[in-house]
């Protein structure tokens, strides 16, 4: 089964004078089942990339390569694994580049991060013609390096080659109980390996025309593999350019362990489109599949629940045709689904404030604000449901609680109209989010070209930088948002990002800062500690 993690806060959809919040799915949180090759389940896995031994930099690409075939082998054995999505997005959480090379170490803290049982890594030595892989379990606890598993044959037989070595891998851990290899084998999907090499050259190429070119020919080249066709399809709904990702989307069969990713963001772009019925029809139609337990054995972990990120963009399209009760009741059984996600009670506060309930909508908005403290939106949101219901006294109140908590003018200042700067930034922290990084951007310079001061606008491309990992323009972003309006939760970013850098005593002094604006700032409190205690390793904002 494949680990699905859901992202929400990714998309923005103008209602009236409001945005309302729509949950876009990225990265794989939800398990997907696959009882095909397994007796019985260990634990959860997480694979980390393969490590090129030899002397071939052509076939560097084979390190994620093998990431990914022993994702697919573990997946059809009906093991519960994270998506190569999954672990990286764990990664960027912890300050920790794309490309960077972990320690066992390392790799053992992203598991425990992960809830993960299980790592595996290993690596590959080849001249071009022959191949020799080498792969190894180390269990997360009790922490134990499990026997290593060691396969050498041609490189055009690297399927059945690493087909042995996951066998192996998956016999290695104890209490197992596997079929033969050869029903083992027999389980697992043909590919080409043409058409698996173009495949993983998409996922690693760094520009999106590269990336498409790839999975084309991947596509062309085996027109029966769906996993081309879904990588597509994502590729274009991180552009916005939802009419080409559809008929992509569509080549993902009901079957397949990424249908139901494919169909979440077949819904989204239904609402990007304006087209509020048919995405109706997509949430709903999911919904009742996952609840109803009418997917694939791949994905039969996700069946038999309701999931909070379908219940809010079915609510979204509700309420965009008028079905405010509805999309209520979906709002609140999100709500009750995952206690710690403030977009849910957000939404609710927006249709409370667009029907004129406004001490109701502050209330919602309260809730999410004390679900994430730390978002000023909510914040924002609150103080101003709270003067529409004519509670002054308590708006100034909240006001001034965000202030003593986050440093003077941290909440957010204007209008929410759809055409504002804060509506760009809004829909920039959203697409930012979705893991849209170049809607992002644009959302953010176009705030920049009205307004070179904007301090959130700045931090916003000091995130995108980040990400990219141009730590130097993140730093300057950061300084010139700090330079427009001082805020403790900037210098606590910045902090990290110099300790990203391996520069602690610059770290130290913007927390030392950020604690002067704000006392009570209780990340800055833990950040400080940390420092004290000798740890230099930066984490995600």
């Amino acid at each position: 089964m494949v680990r699905l993690f859901f992202h929400t806060r990714a998309l923005i959809l103008s209602l009236s004078i409001f945005y309302f919040a729509a949950a876009s799915f990225g990265a794989p949180q939800t398990p997907q089942n696959a009882h095909s090759g397994a007796v019985s389940q260990q634990g959860v896995y997480v694979v980390f990339p393969f490590e090129n031994a030899g002397a071939f930099p052509r076939l560097d690409w084979l390190g994620e390569g093998l990431e990914e075939l022993t994702i697919q082998y573990l997946s059809s054995a009906g093991e519960e694994v994270y998506t190569h999505e999954g672990r990286t997005a764990e990664l960027e959480r912890n300050g920790f580049p794309f490309s960077a090379k972990l320690s066992r170490a390392t790799m053992l803290r992203i598991a425990q991060e992960l809830d993960a049982d299980f790592v595996i890594f290993g690596s590959f030595t080849s001249d071009g013609k022959s191949l020799t892989v080498e792969a190894r379990v180390l269990r997360v606890e009790p922490t134990t390096l499990l026997p290593a598993a060691r396969e050498s044959s041609s490189l055009e037989a690297l399927m059945e080659l690493h087909t042995k070595v996951v066998w192996k891998l998956l016999n290695s851990v104890e209490g197992s109980q596997r079929l033969p290899l050869a029903d083992f084998a027999k389980a697992q999907r043909p590919l080409r390996l043409d058409a698996f090499e173009h495949y993983i050259r998409g996922l690693l190429a760094n520009d999106d025309q590269a990336r498409l070119r790839e999975l084309r020919e991947a596509s062309r080249l085996d027109t029966n593999w769906p996993d081309p066709a879904f990588a597509l399809g994502e590729t274009y709904f991180t552009r916005n350019d939802c009419n080409s990702a559809l008929p992509w989307f569509a080549h993902v069969p009901r079957k397949h362990d990424r249908y139901v990713e494919a169909s979440f963001d077949t819904g989204v772009c239904r609402l990007q489109m304006n087209q509020a019925s048919q995405a109706e029809e997509v949430f709903t139609s999911l919904q009742a599949a996952l609840a109803g337990n009418r997917l694939s054995e791949q994905q039969a972990g996700t069946s038999g629940v309701e999931l909070p990120e379908i219940l809010n963009n079915l609510a979204v399209a509700r309420a965009r045709l008028g079905k405010t009760p509805a999309a209520e009741s979906d709002l609140r059984k999100a709500t009750d689904l995952d206690p710690d996600e403030d977009d849910y009670p957000f939404n609710l506060g927006v249709l409370a404030y667009r029907a004129g309930k406004f001490a109701e909508a502050a209330e919602h908005f309260r809730e999410a604000s004390e679900r994430r403290p730390e978002n000023l939106d909510d914040r924002a949101f609150l103080v101003q449901a709270l003067e529409k219901a004519g509670k002054k006294a308590e708006a100034d109140q909240e006001r001034e609680d965000a202030n003593e908590a986050l440093g003077p003018n941290a909440l957010p200042t204007g209008r929410t109209e759809a055409k504002t700067p804060a509506s760009h930034i809004r829909r920039g922290r959203q697409d930012l989010s979705a893991g849209k990084i170049d809607t992002a951007e644009a959302e953010f310079h176009s705030v920049l070209l009205g307004d070179p001061r904007n301090a959130a606008a700045h931090r916003g491309l000091a995130e995108i930088n980040r990400r990219r990992g141009k730590l130097d323009d993140a730093v300057k972003e950061l300084q010139a948002s700090l330079q427009a309006r001082d805020s403790a939760v900037v210098r606590i970013t910045l902090a990290r990002v110099y300790l990203e850098q391996k520069k602690p005593e610059l770290a130290r002094a913007e927390v030392q800062r950020a604690l002067k604006l704000a006392p009570n700032y209780s990340e800055a409190k833990e950040l400080l500690e940390h420092l004290q205690n000798g740890k230099s390793s930066g984490g995600a904002q």
